[in-house]
């Protein structure tokens, strides 16, 4: 559990669609999983299509000044497509997974850290002291890592904790609520969890099961967690995500949660 003091102040959260938001915490701008490329088809050859439904809310310039950005994984275009990648050079820090800190040094160098489980770094923050941010597990589809990670890659969320802040959890595209036992049992209660969801399914993958949380599950992990604010993304613009608001809310509803659902400034 967290032994850190914290305070439960619910500072802003900006959904710019997708994975992507924008917040700021012990006065560093964070970025989640940057996706700002325009509606249409993306995707590797051998890979399934992804189908980008939707714009993003604002594009790189509007944002102002980032400091650091969470990205899951580097391996999907739905997570980190080719305008986020030319936003990483203008950034002083990217973390990742350790495999993804590997690739995307070779372009940016010391501006990416790849982060293993319970791996963590410590930021100055202007107003002195330090945020820590840890990576923690995630799994981007049903069953082990060591069955999941051959087919959809390595995927690592976040926590962030510093002496007199919230404790915060950026999920990634998790879809095991093992791992955010596990999480739970050294990080809550969580103050705001951002949850990816969307179930999103590929019918060529796993059978159709379920490679990043569904509506029920956040509910259940907001559970878990003891999570004071629930800030959903990954749930809209993009086709392969099968279920968005609607059945968010209705699944909170059904949980009694739904006093703990943040949709986040959309603007």
């Amino acid at each position: 559990m967290s032994s850190l003091p914290t305070t439960s102040e619910r500072f802003p959260v900006r959904v710019l669609g997708g994975p992507t938001a924008l917040f700021e915490y012990g006065g560093l701008r964070f970025l989640t999983d940057p996706t700002f490329d325009g509606p249409g088809d993306y995707g590797r050859p051998g890979r399934p299509v992804l189908t980008k439904t939707a714009p993003a809310a604002c594009t790189p310039a509007d944002l102002g000044r980032i400091d650091v950005v969470l990205l899951s994984h580097d391996e999907h275009a739905d997570n980190l497509d080719i305008s986020g990648r030319a936003l990483l050079a203008g950034v002083p820090l990217t973390l990742t997974t350790p495999s993804g800190g590997e690739r995307l040094r070779e372009s940016l160098r010391e501006k990416a850290r790849g982060l293993a489980d319970w791996e963590s770094v410590e930021l100055d923050h202007p107003g002195g002291g330090t945020v820590t941010v840890t990576g923690v597990p995630a799994v981007h589809g049903p069953g082990s890592r060591e069955e999941v990670e051959p087919v959809t890659g390595e995927v690592v969320g976040f926590v962030l904790t510093g002496e007199g802040l919230p404790t915060v959890y950026a999920s990634g595209d998790n879809a095991s609520l093992d791992a955010v036992r596990e999480i739970a049992d050294r990080f809550a209660p969580v103050d705001t969890a951002l949850l990816f969801a969307g179930a999103p399914r590929f019918p060529v993958l796993f059978d159709n099961q379920l490679i990043v949380l569904d509506s029920a599950q956040a509910a259940e992990a907001a559970r878990i967690l003891g999570a004071r604010r629930v800030v959903p993304v990954h749930y809209d613009g993009w086709a392969h995500f099968s279920e968005g608001r609607e059945e968010l809310e209705a699944a909170f509803t059904s949980a009694d949660l739904a006093e703990r659902l943040d949709w986040g400034r959309q603007d």
